[in-house]
């Protein structure tokens, strides 16, 4: 099994293939939980889809990458290093919205606060309508055994990207050319 994770590891474009793959799914279950579940995102919801766009543009516009007809190495690797980039963030911004989600912390994201109730009566009407329907604090689905969000699984599959994609980088050996 370490000799499948070792050769696996050591070619960027498997390890590409997998951040597509990844993302895609990523990406079309979050449009079926919208489309069959009816959930809404949050602002912050909305922002965590952005680096999957990215890291699934970046994988697949690299994973088909060819120069002068052979295979190079040194942009893959460079798009594994922006795909690690990428999920890092992510990786902070859902565990930043898992702490406005269990109220560990305030939101200071617009769109994600509530409309303070001290304002004018007209202002608070303006807010209220222009305000995205879902509320960033607030769990609109939760793992019915763990208890989990989709914020705090979003952390947590951004951090084993991120990882995939350190240890591809790290991993990876050139071939020795022969020459001493």
């Amino acid at each position: 099994m370490s000799g499948f994770l070792e050769n696996m590891l050591t070619r960027p474009s498997a390890v590409l293939g997998i951040v597509a793959g990844v993302s895609a799914f990523s990406l079309a279950a979050t449009l079926a939980s919208e489309v069959f579940l009816g959930l809404e995102p949050c602002v912050l919801c909305i922002y965590q889809r952005i680096p999957f766009v990215l890291a699934l543009v970046v994988s697949l516009v690299f994973l088909f990458y060819r120069r002068t007809g052979k295979a190079d190495v040194k942009p893959r690797m460079a798009a594994l290093g922006l795909c690690a980039l990428l999920f890092f963030g992510n990786t902070l911004t859902a565990f930043y919205h898992t702490g406005i989600e269990r109220h560990w912390w305030r939101s200071a994201v617009e769109g994600c606060a509530v409309p303070s109730l001290a304002r004018d009566p007209q202002s608070l009407l303006e807010n209220l309508l222009s305000a995205p329907t879902a509320r960033c604090d607030e769990i609109p689905w939760a793992d019915p055994v763990l208890g989990l969000s989709m914020a705090n699984y979003n952390a947590l599959l951004c951090f084993a990207l991120f990882v995939l994609c350190v240890a591809a980088l790290t991993a990876y050996r050139p071939p020795s050319s022969g020459k001493s």
